[in-house]
């Protein structure tokens, strides 16, 4: 018989208060979306109530259409001098008009006096009557016992009392936090156990949650230890990230749920998305993906050299503990890396590309991905740079412009004025030179009005593209300012919006790479919608 689990992603908010993990609200929305794609349950969009971007974000995702996963509001139970329906935090979770409201609660007496300064029965007491005050506005109602463990081990019978007010509050789902993440494997399991025994006794139909932090190395292997004592729900966030040393890593405890463990969730059938999804949230949170990491790190199945390759050749068992096409990864050879075909032919067919698995420009493909990896370009976050280049490679591609040169200069003239940039572009359209000038708010902008300027007399719909992201993301700091950069570019029209990327020493080059995949890839898709 297969279990039931229930994921809750907190990359949103929890993750967010990673040391330099920021996200803009496209971002958001943009991830939202990958992770109803992977099946997560619930997703936990921010703390309405502590921060201008989570309410924008809540208001721009009313009208968003989720397949799968449920958008969770976070916020904390009210405060002591306010009654919960005059509380602005409550009031702010309610407004988010979400399916799911979490809230947190003081579990360890310490925090009880020396963070909120009233005593432990007022805290009973916020705890009950906030969750009392919430339970008619919403389908779905969470609570997060802040430092339950530690307050567990200080005071039992408190730690306790405040699952019971939650109880009686009305709250569904009872998450159990090791906030400080502190807790080792052997400690976790009997605190869960009095835990399941104290609702048992109560009667209480409710069912139990896992919040772990990393700051032993132990969020993982606690969570997992918690949901095969019965705990329904598991929280965590896309490669670990949270405040301090992170949050438990849903990429890792995913696989070992569903492929390890026979547990059953819908993120364990799009599990294959993983590896894709992973790398998404660092190419938009512009850092750098972690290779060693297990499941969806580039090395997590690389073979280097001798006795190992020639196994993993015979028989790939001998020293991978999974297939890594079960969570979108791929094995590596390092010596004579020939695989990538399943992944680019994923992709091909996911853009529509018809290529037969034994065409010879597959291999083509293959090689001309691998070379510009190394290179430095990342395609997770820029499909449509990476679609662009399959067409190419395929012969299929038309080119709509080509550059013949570029420049840009800066000038201050004085040091109380902001510079001036002035861009000027020689391009072949259909056969035709062309030239133009720009002025722009530095050399990307002046770049693009000047393209734009040249181009839009042939092809008039590129005045609807918008670009509406820009990253630079350094690959190299062994040179310093002459260090190679990844550029990363968000553009959309009236119907879609895509990304396109562009790797060079230069910054200006790399931008002008990633606008010409931008101007390219519209071109592209407005041909496919007049011939069908």
């Amino acid at each position: 018989m297969t279990r039931q689990v229930q994921i809750y992603d907190t990359t949103l908010r929890d993750g967010t208060q990673a040391e330099n993990f920021n996200l803009s609200l496209n971002d958001k929305v943009k991830i939202s979306h990958k992770l109803d794609e992977a099946g997560i349950d619930f997703i936990e969009g921010g703390w309405p109530g502590s921060n201008p971007l989570a309410v924008e974000f809540f208001q721009t995702m009313q009208g968003a259409n989720l397949k799968h996963a449920k958008l969770a509001a976070f916020g904390s139970t009210r405060m002591f001098a306010n009654p919960a329906d005059q509380d602005a935090n409550l009031q702010a979770l309610i407004a988010a008009k979400t399916q799911v409201i979490t809230i947190f609660g003081k579990s360890w007496d310490i925090h009880v006096y020396d963070a909120l300064r009233i005593e432990l029965a007022d805290n009973l007491l916020i705890i009950e009557e906030s969750l009392r005050y919430l339970r008619p506005h919403v389908e779905h109602l969470f609570y997060d016992a802040e430092h339950f463990f530690d307050g567990f081990k200080k005071n039992a019978d408190y730690a306790l009392e405040t699952l019971g007010r939650a109880i009686d509050g009305g709250a569904e789902c009872l998450i159990l936090c090791d906030t400080n993440g502190g807790m080792l494997p052997q400690e976790v399991q009997p605190i869960i156990s009095r835990v399941q025994q104290y609702v048992a006794d109560r009667g209480a139909d409710v069912n139990l949650g896992i919040h772990a932090h990393n700051d032993s190395e132990t969020a993982v292997a606690n969570s997992l230890i918690a949901l095969s004592m019965g705990v329904k729900q598991v929280q965590g966030t896309m490669n670990g990230y949270g405040e301090r040393c992170g949050n438990a890593n849903l990429t890792s405890i995913l696989p070992a749920l569903t492929l390890k463990m026979g547990y059953d969730c819908e993120a364990g059938k799009q599990i294959s998305s993983l590896y894709e999804t992973a790398r998404l949230v660092d190419e938009l949170a512009n850092l750098p993906h972690n290779k060693y990491q297990p499941y969806v790190g580039q090395a997590a199945f690389a073979h280097k050299g001798g006795i190992h390759v020639s196994a993993v050749k015979r028989n790939p068992l001998t020293y991978e503990h999974i297939e890594p096409e079960k969570v979108g990864n791929f094995r590596r050879i390092l010596i004579s890396d020939q695989s990538g075909k399943s992944n680019v032919l994923h992709k091909a067919e996911k853009f529509g590309v018809k290529i037969d698995p034994d065409n010879p420009l597959l291999a083509d493909i293959v090689r001309k991905l691998k070379d510009l990896e190394n290179q430095g370009y990342a395609y997770e976050g820029a499909e449509a740079s990476f679609e662009l280049l399959m067409r190419k490679v395929l012969g299929t591609q038309p080119d709509y412009f080509k550059l013949k040169a570029f420049r840009a200069i800066n000038s201050k003239r004085t040091m109380d004025q902001p510079p001036e940039t002035e861009a000027t572009i020689r391009l072949e359209v259909a056969g035709e030179e062309v030239h133009s000038a720009a002025m722009g708010d530095g050399p990307v902008n002046a770049i693009d009005k000047a393209m734009r300027k040249a181009l839009v007399q042939f092809y008039p719909a590129l005045e609807e593209v918008e670009l509406i992201d820009y990253k630079v993301r350094v690959l190299s700091g062994e040179h310093g300012t002459g260090a190679k950069v990844r550029v990363l570019v968000e553009s959309k029209d009236q119907r879609s919006q895509w990304g396109t990327v562009g790797v060079s020493y230069n910054i200006i080059e790399a931008s002008w790479q990633a606008l010409v995949d931008a101007f390219s890839y519209k071109l592209m898709r407005d041909d496919e919608q007049r011939t069908g």
